[in-house]
């Protein structure tokens, strides 16, 4: 018998809150104690986890076939639309896409779906990682931000970036796998020969080719895939590393007063992704291993195996601006607080700059702050 969910069921099982049981408000997780809190009086509760709940690796190819054995059931398609009756006010509070938790656009009341990061046709969620980084701190690490940026308008630098921060649990998959390389190629020396050319002396490079061969065990662990297909991935990438040890077993209370989205990019193609990114850490280890000044790599067959996974949510402070009429993205790791987003370039500054310098390294060494 499953242990009973916290919270309650609303509209008819189809969505949960968390109801304060001071005053009968909706509960929200609360950064700073991490646990669950009321916003009006001040009523907290821990959260509550399963005696036997971890945050633990899954096996690869076993859930990919209980994700077929489900393939042609009937089922609510998560990536629709979904109306929710608000239990507080009664608005009509409604999920699109891959929405799973928000609030409630009349009274602000915080509501999630019911039985979507666990449902039988789905990738359950194995841990989340909490907002450990207030709205607060992560305004302050964006003011600094912007007033790095040195390419960037002066009136952007002088106004700052004006919106409203959300918080939203992302999804993400982590891949472990061993792997089992066997390659061959050229380990190419550099060695000089002196020419005489009329009066000239000169050093003319040849290079000495030897073959190469080998094999090599190497172990991925934590190759972290983005599995939303609504965020900018370049910049999402950048907002790592996560401290992933903080992870906690998944339950819907942390989720309580943020927003949540379930994950777009499937499993299997994840792992293309993750893979992707071995094979091309094989092949460069790979060449070190071959050596010399050059390398030839005729062959580099990898195997993959005791391939693990996990399905995890991880914390983002995202805002959306505008500036001179262009929209701009920016987003916070809500675990370290790293900045990461889109600005807008003051060309007057990089005109004068480029006709300022000569040396192009210059330009290129100042462009990247």
């Amino acid at each position: 018998m499953s242990e009973e969910k916290p919270g309650e069921q609303v509209d008819g099982g189809k969505a949960r809150v968390f109801p304060c049981e001071g005053c009968g408000s909706d509960l929200e997780f609360h950064i700073g104690q991490q646990d669950l809190k009321c916003p009006y009086c001040g009523f907290e509760k821990q959260l509550e986890f399963a005696d036997d709940a971890t945050v633990a690796e899954q096996d690869f190819h076993a859930m990919l076939v209980r994700m077929r054995e489900h393939h042609h059931k009937d089922r609510q398609d998560e990536t629709g639309q979904s109306e929710i009756s608000c239990s507080s006010c009664g608005g009509t509070v409604q999920f699109q896409g891959s929405l799973t938790s928000t609030e409630c656009p009349f009274c602000a009341s915080p509501i999630q779906l019911e039985d979507v990061h666990d449902a039988e046709h789905r990738v359950p969620v194995d841990g989340v990682l909490p907002f450990l980084v207030e709205k607060k701190a992560a305004s302050k690490n964006l003011k600094a931000w912007v007033e790095s940026r040195w390419f960037a308008p002066n009136e952007f630098k002088q106004r700052g970036v004006l919106g409203k921060f959300n918080g939203v649990y992302t999804p993400f998959w982590t891949f472990d796998s061993m792997t089992f390389t066997r390659y061959s190629g050229e380990r190419g020396e550099h060695y000089y020969v002196t020419v005489r050319d009329g009066d000239k002396v000169k050093q003319v490079r040849h290079t000495r080719w030897w073959p190469v061969s080998g094999s090599f065990d190497r172990f991925f662990d934590d190759i972290l895939i983005l599995a939303s297909e609504g965020l900018p991935r370049t910049l999402m990438d950048k907002l790592a590393p996560w401290p992933l040890e903080k992870c906690v077993p998944f339950t819907q209370q942390i989720l309580a007063g943020f927003y949540a989205r379930t994950y777009e990019l499937e499993l299997e193609p994840g792992f293309g992704q993750a893979r992707d990114q071995m094979e091309s850490a094989v092949s460069a280890e790979a060449r070190s291993r071959i050596g010399g000044d050059e390398q030839r790599v005729h062959s580099c067959q990898t195997q993959y195996s005791a391939v693990t996974f996990k399905h995890l949510l991880l914390p983002v402070w995202l805002l959306a601006y505008r500036y001179n009429g262009k929209a701009y993205q920016v987003m916070v790791n809500a675990a370290t607080g790293e900045v990461q987003g889109e600005r807008p370039w003051s060309w007057v500054k990089i005109l004068c700059l480029i006709a300022a310098v000569t040396t192009g390294a210059g330009v290129i060494a100042l462009l990247n702050r």
